[in-house]
């Protein structure tokens, strides 16, 4: 595939995109934009890309499945833990527009300066890029609507769910499954199981 359209047009034909918003989305969201020179080449391809420090540029098949996993909405208040390079952030922000805001969050501050390079050609005011703290998410702007994990926990982080407005909902990697996690208006949780993903674990400051 050799550009952002093709790529598209594959993740519709295999049935991963459905969504018309989220569809849209991302033929408005180049992948090009945020991987690193190097790989610009492979921008379009269908894997993980390396933006260093162990971290990775999410295979486009396994973003597109948690994004109609996670239904983002016009306005929403939404937390992308392990936001890499800025590609997710970018592509939850144009679907929650200005009336939304997006926090991006990422543990090495040389990914967080990269990211914030890569969103300046969008000047996006609903999206804020943030080092983590040492609680896992960030939890001085809870409550959030929607919260998008790009990285593996080996069990369920109690804080994401606190972290989460009710009604609300969770998209996270666990061991090699990406859960959907739902809290209804009385906060009990409902959860969705779908095998046979891998990320890069989930880390946490200590």
């Amino acid at each position: 595939m050799k550009s952002n359209q093709e790529l598209v047009n594959h993740l519709v034909e295999i049935a991963v995109l459905k969504t018309p918003l989220i569809i849209r989305t991302f033929l408005k969201t180049d992948r090009a934009d945020f991987v690193l020179p190097e790989y610009k080449n492979e921008a379009y391809q269908n894997y993980p890309l390396p933006i260093g420090y162990g971290a990775t540029v999410s295979q486009p098949y396994t973003v597109a499945f948690m994004l109609e996993l996670l239904q983002p909405k016009k306005a929403d208040k939404i937390l992308d833990i392990g936001s890499g390079s800025g590609w997710t952030t970018t592509l939850l922000a144009h679907i929650v527009g200005t009336k939304g805001k997006v926090f991006g969050v990422k543990i090495v501050p040389e990914l967080v300066v990269f990211a914030k390079n890569n969103l300046k050609r969008f000047n996006f005011p609903q999206i804020e890029i943030l080092e983590a703290e040492k609680q896992l998410g960030l939890l001085k702007k809870a409550p959030y609507d929607k919260i998008l994990v790009s990285a593996a926990a080996q069990e369920l982080p109690q804080e994401f769910i606190d972290q989460l407005a009710s009604p609300g909902k969770l998209v996270i990697p666990i061991g090699g499954s990406i859960w959907k996690i739902e809290k209804d208006k009385k906060s009990c949780l409902t959860r969705l199981e779908f095998p046979g993903f891998t990320f890069v674990p989930l880390k946490y400051i200590v």
